[in-house]
């Protein structure tokens, strides 16, 4: 009997301990909740979007203000699959529209296809968290593949094998030289290849540099989550590169923008001999992985909404506390890689900046033996981003005149 009643006390003990942790992650969950800023209401969110496509800032730079009032206008709530159709709506009738003008101007189908990918892939922004914003990213996916098809200079859709996936990307070479210098390209949380080529493929191809727009882990179609050796898929796609012999294998760069620019971060690392020059535009490296950043950041306005959300997807995760406690293991920092020899690199941001930490842009300046050049704009927001200086001005005047300073030499 003593046993017995023993046993039963520690059964009991045990269950109550159990109980006092769950009702401590609890508490701990809706007090970090408590101290993000609360979502913008659909009144709110709608005002946001309206501004910004007037403005022509991202993430609706070439988006027609008119065409977008009237998205807004059939969207009446924050419903996830509500937006998606809504803008799915618009990119469909686009996409009917350059299937219509392929055969007589081809020139025009192309940039309506452009225009129909635009509108599908915000249907689908930031991240494909409901089924119709699955859909309205294949329907993107199929219009930008369309626009590629009829692009000059051609863009190739690159399909590399990858540990019995694929990694898909997309090249595209300057005009006029046999064996241009590349630079390969990573989007960003929300910012696919496709926005790559778009954005900044342009302003490559007039430095003469061919450029390969990929999406980096979590994203698009990445065939990997994020994870503390994922930039193996971009090493991947520099063996790839080096077996071509319409670019030039010896002079590679890189660029990620954002989250992205956390993989530039490690790839400057891990391919300090083969990557000539590496742009680092906004990433995060160690302050950005900390509980206590993210718990401030999540709530920024500079963000539309879904932020967590999209954070949370990248790594593959549902709860905020899985989130919290998976971010730490990326820090450059506390690996020590960030002491390692790094090829050249260029840092930029803005001192502001709401979503990713200007301090990960210091401690990568000042840290290891190999030295840096930055470039900070002191009342910038995400990126360097401000009223002055808008991410095609820091794209055009900072970032493409370093790379070919370093590449084609």
């Amino acid at each position: 009997m003593m046993r017995s009643f023993i046993f039963k006390g520690a059964l009991l003990n045990i269950l109550h301990a159990r109980t006092l942790i769950l009702l401590v992650i609890i508490s701990f969950s809706n007090s970090v909740f408590s101290q993000i800023a609360p979502a913008r209401t659909w009144t709110e969110l709608k005002e946001a979007i309206t501004e910004r496509v007037n403005a022509q800032r991202y993430p609706l730079t070439g988006f027609d203000p008119k065409e977008v009032t009237q998205i807004l206008t059939n969207i009446s709530s924050l419903d996830r699959d509500e937006w998606a159709k809504s803008w799915m709506n618009s990119g469909n009738r686009l996409f009917l529209e350059a299937k219509a003008s392929e055969a007589n101007d081809k020139e025009k189908a192309r940039e309506l296809y452009l225009s129909s990918w635009r509108y599908h892939s915000f249907g689908a922004w930031p991240t494909q968290n409901s089924a119709g914003k699955v859909l309205a990213h294949a329907k993107a996916t199929e219009a930008f593949r369309a626009y590629a098809r009829l692009s000059d200079p051609k863009i190739e859709v690159l399909r590399i094998p990858f540990e019995g996936r694929e990694i898909t990307a997309y090249l595209q070479r300057p005009t006029g030289t046999s064996k241009p210098p590349v630079v390969i390209s990573i989007g960003g949380l929300d910012s696919y290849k496709e926005f790559v080529v778009e954005q900044y493929g342009p302003g490559y191809l007039k430095k003469g540099l061919a450029y390969v727009a990929i999406d980096m882990p979590g994203t698009g179609e990445s065939p990997v989550k994020i994870d503390v050796d994922s930039e193996r898929i971009f090493s991947r796609v520099i063996d790839a590169l080096q077996q071509r012999n319409d670019i030039d294998s010896q002079r590679i760069g890189l660029q990620g923008v954002s989250w992205g620019g956390h993989w530039a971060a490690r790839m400057a690392i891990s391919e300090a001999k083969r990557l000539k020059a590496v742009v680092n535009w906004g990433g995060p490296v160690h302050d950005y992985f900390q509980s206590d950043w993210q718990i401030k950041a999540l709530g920024t306005r500079e963000y539309l909404f879904d932020l967590f959300e999209a954070r949370a997807s990248v790594y593959g995760v549902k709860t905020l506390n899985e989130f919290l406690a998976y971010g730490p293991r990326m820090s450059l920092k506390d690996s020590g890689a960030i002491n390692k020899p790094t090829a050249p690199q260029l840092l930029v941001n803005g001192e502001k900046d709401t979503q990713v930490p200007i301090a990960d842009l210091y401690l990568v300046l000042k840290s290891g033996t190999t030295a840096k050049e930055a470039w900070v704009n002191p009342t910038g927001g995400h990126i360097g981003r401000n009223k002055d200086w808008s991410d095609a001005q820091i794209f055009e005047n900072v970032i493409t005149p370093w790379f070919a300073a370093k590449l084609n030499n």
